[in-house]
Parts: C-alpha cells; structure tokens; sequence
C-alpha cells in the first residue's frame, strides 16, 4: 500500500513537472505561430500581438495553459522548498507570473502595425481597456520572474552552487536588461521575445533542478 508520504511526495513530483510544460508551451506555440502565419513580421509585431486574427485562439491557449501549469508549479515549489525567504517568497513570484499569464490571454492588445492583416499600419490613436491590461499583465509577468531568478540565486549562492547562482542571477538580469530599461521601440518586439525564451528556459530548468532534489 502506497503511504501517505510517498504519495505526497509523488503530487509534488507531479506539480514540479508542470514548471517544464509550462516553460515550453509559451516559445513552442509562440515561435511556430511567429514563422508560420503568413504576415506576422517578429521585427515588427509583438509575439502577444498573436492572440489576434482567426488563429488567435492559438495564443491564448499559449497565455492561459502556461499561466495554469506555473500556478500548479508554483504550489509545487512552494511544498519543495520551504522552509527559508527564497523558499516562501521565490513559489509567491511564479505564481504571480502564472496569473499573470492568464491575465495576458484574456486581455488581448490591440490591433496595430498592419497586423492582422487589413489592419492599418500605424498604431492606433487610443489604447483600449483590454491592450492596457495586457501590458500590465505581461510586464506583471516578466517582472515576478525576473524577481525569482534573483532571489533563487541568492539561495543557490548560500548553498554553495555557484553554477546555478549565476545562470539564475544571469538570466535574471539579462531579461531585465532586455525588457525593463528604454530602448527604442523599433526593437521592442526582437528584445521581448528573446526576454521570454530566457524566463522559459530558467523556468523549465528550476522544474528539473527541484524534480532532482526532491527524487
């Protein structure tokens, strides 16, 4: 008979394991969208900007199944890592984040630069009510796990691994850089989406990291 232990030990295995889909699902859907649908321009249009047009369900299932598999990871963390600062505060952020993400797919930004097709190629003159939340829902999103990948390293630096201390305070960091300090707007769409490949992989490889000590 399976003891409560292992049992327990099993579901929080299982709501790790969600850190890996949820790190994947948002670039694999996002890219393949961003190469293959015919007018999207990654230069120029936002990859957030693909919740629009007749495959925009496509994306929005990319915002919210990301958002609710790093909720799901999120409590995982919160059952592996505790007790300790980064071990409460670092599952609160990626929760954050996973709500955030949901958010992100609910409300969806407006059509701008010729994108979807047919529409004009300026932007528009007013921002909606839903595209205001969309970039407060993303900047929500990428800020909670910038914060995370930084706390994280200081834990990691206290244990001794200075590897994982520098690739989390580095991918941190660099996502920070490339998404929070003005830059000019014509690269904005190039800089956020290597920022979110950068938080989706560190999110992927803090779901290995834990899923490994906790085996």
């Amino acid at each position: 008979m399976t003891s409560v232990a292992e049992t327990s030990l099993r579901r929080t295995h299982f709501l790790l394991g969600c850190g890996t889909v949820a790190g994947l699902i948002f670039p694999v859907l996002s890219f393949g969208q961003a190469f293959t649908r015919s007018g999207f321009d990654l230069r120029r249009h936002a990859i957030s900007s693909l919740t629009l047009g007749d495959l925009g369900w496509l994306q929005v299932i990319a915002f919210a199944g990301t958002g609710v598999l790093a909720v799901a990871f999120a409590v995982g963390l919160w059952q592996a890592l505790r007790p300790g600062r980064a071990g409460t505060v670092v599952p609160v952020l990626v929760g954050v984040y996973g709500v955030a993400m949901v958010g992100g797919g609910i409300f969806v930004p407006d059509p701008a630069l010729g994108w979807p097709p047919g529409t004009p190629a300026g932007l528009p003159e007013q921002a909606s009510t839903a595209s205001i939340l969309h970039t407060v829902c993303g900047a929500a999103a990428f800020l909670s796990l910038i914060a995370a990948g930084l706390l994280f390293a200081r834990r990691c630096t206290a244990q001794g691994d200075r590897k994982w201390a520098l690739y989390s305070a580095a991918s941190g960091a660099v996502a920070f850089v490339l998404t929070a300090l003005p830059w000019s707007e014509g690269s904005a769409s190039i800089r956020f989406a290597v920022g979110a490949v950068l938080i989706s992989g560190w999110l992927v490889a803090l779901s290995w990291r834990t899923r490994d000590e906790g085996a």
